[in-house]
C-alpha cells in the first residue's frame, strides 16, 4: 500500500454527477447512462488522465422515503459489478472499486464475484464493504427495518473473514492444467473452509481460483465509531468526508490511533477523502456554477425533506 503520491479516484454514485440534481443540468447525459458507451468514454478518459481508480458506489434500493424522491431523484443506475466487469475489458491500468453490502449479500457470492472481477481485470478489483444503513434496503430483503448498527458490523467482520478464507481456499499453485496426467488441480492445494459462526455457515472451497491479488483491495466507507473501528481492523483504505483541512488532519490522527491499537502502521492504510470539485476559470465562476446547481432542486423536494 505504500505510495509516494496522492491517490486520485474518480467517484460516482449518480452517473450524471454527485449533486442531487446534476441530471437536470443542460449538459448532463440522459438515457445514455443506462448504456455502456457512456461509461466506456468516461473511464477511458480517467485512465488517460492517470486517475488511479474509479469508485462506483451503490445501494440496493431507490430513494422513495419522501414522496417526491421517485419523481425527482435519479434512482435508475446500472448494477456496478456487471458494469465494472465490462469496463475491465476496455481499460488496462485503472483500479476498479465498487460496493457490495455485507448485510444483504452472501459471502460465497461476494467472494466469487470479486475473484472473477480480479481475474477479468488482471488484478484491479477492489471491494468497498458497506453494512447498508437504509430501511428501504432492508425491505427489499425480507426485513421490516435495518439490522441494529453494532450487529451490522459484527456480521460484516465475520462476512469479510469468510470471503478472505474463500479466496485463500485455492493456493496460488493449485491449478495444474496437466493434460498428460489428467490433473486439472492439485487436491492438496484446494481447501474446505468449513466456517461455522454466529451469522454464517459456509463450507467452501470457492469455485473460482485464487484472485491475482490474493485478496482484492478492501475499502470501507463509514465514519461512525463502529465504521472506523472496522476499517482500521480489516480494510486497506477508508473513504471519508470532512469539510476542512484541519478536520482532515484530526481525522487522520484518530485513524492512526485506532490503527496502532490493531498493531498496524499508518503507512499501511490510506484515507480517500471525498470532494465534489466544481471546475471553473475563477472562484467567482465556480460559485456561480454551484449556485446554479442549487436552483435545479425542485421546490417540492425541498418541502418533502
Amino acid at each position: 500500500m505504500a505510495r509516494d503520491h496522492l491517490i486520485l479516484s474518480a467517484f460516482f454514485f449518480n452517473p450524471q454527477g454527485d449533486h442531487r440534481m446534476s441530471w437536470r443540468h443542460p449538459r448532463a447525459p440522459g438515457r445514455e447512462v443506462l448504456g455502456f458507451d457512456y461509461y466506456r468514454k468516461l473511464v477511458q478518459a480517467a485512465e488517460r488522465a492517470r486517475i488511479d481508480t474509479i469508485f462506483v458506489a451503490d445501494h440496493v434500493s431507490i430513494w422513495d422515503s419522501v414522496k417526491s424522491g421517485v419523481a425527482h431523484y435519479a434512482n435508475a443506475r446500472l448494477e456496478p459489478l456487471t458494469l465494472l466487469s465490462a469496463l475491465a475489458g476496455v481499460t488496462r491500468h485503472i483500479g476498479l472499486i465498487t460496493t457490495a453490502s455485507s448485510s444483504y449479500s452472501e459471502p460465497y457470492n461476494v467472494a466469487r464475484l470479486f475473484a472473477s472481477l480480479d481475474h477479468i481485470s488482471g488484478g484491479r478489483a477492489s471491494w468497498n464493504v458497506v453494512t447498508s444503513a437504509m430501511d428501504e434496503e432492508a425491505r427489499n430483503f425480507g426485513r421490516d427495518g435495518n439490522i441494529e448498527h453494532a450487529s451490522r458490523y459484527q456480521r460484516a467482520a465475520e462476512f469479510l473473514d469468510i470471503v478472505k478464507g474463500l479466496w485463500d481456499s485455492w493456493e496460488d499453485e493449485a491449478l495444474l492444467f496437466d493434460k498428460d496426467t489428467g490433473y486439472f488441480a492439485d487436491p492438496d492445494k484446494v481447501h474446505v473452509l468449513d466456517h461455522r459462526g454466529a451469522h454464517f455457515k459456509v463450507r467452501g472451497p470457492l469455485n473460482v481460483s485464487r484472485p491475482p491479488q490474493g485478496h482484492p483491495l478492501i475499502v470501507q466507507a463509514g465514519s461512525s465509531e463502529d465504521g472506523k473501528n472496522f476499517a482500521t481492523a480489516h480494510a486497506d483504505a477508508h473513504f471519508a468526508i470532512f469539510s476542512t483541512r484541519e478536520d482532515g488532519i484530526r481525522y487522520r490522527q484518530d485513524i492512526n490511533d485506532r490503527l496502532a491499537r490493531h498493531g498496524r502502521r499508518p503507512e499501511s492504510f490510506k484515507i480517500l477523502p471525498g470532494i465534489l470539485p466544481i471546475v471553473a476559470a475563477s472562484e467567482a465562476e465556480a460559485r456561480d456554477r454551484q449556485d446554479y446547481l442549487q436552483t435545479l432542486l425542485p421546490d417540492r423536494l425541498g418541502i418533502d425533506l
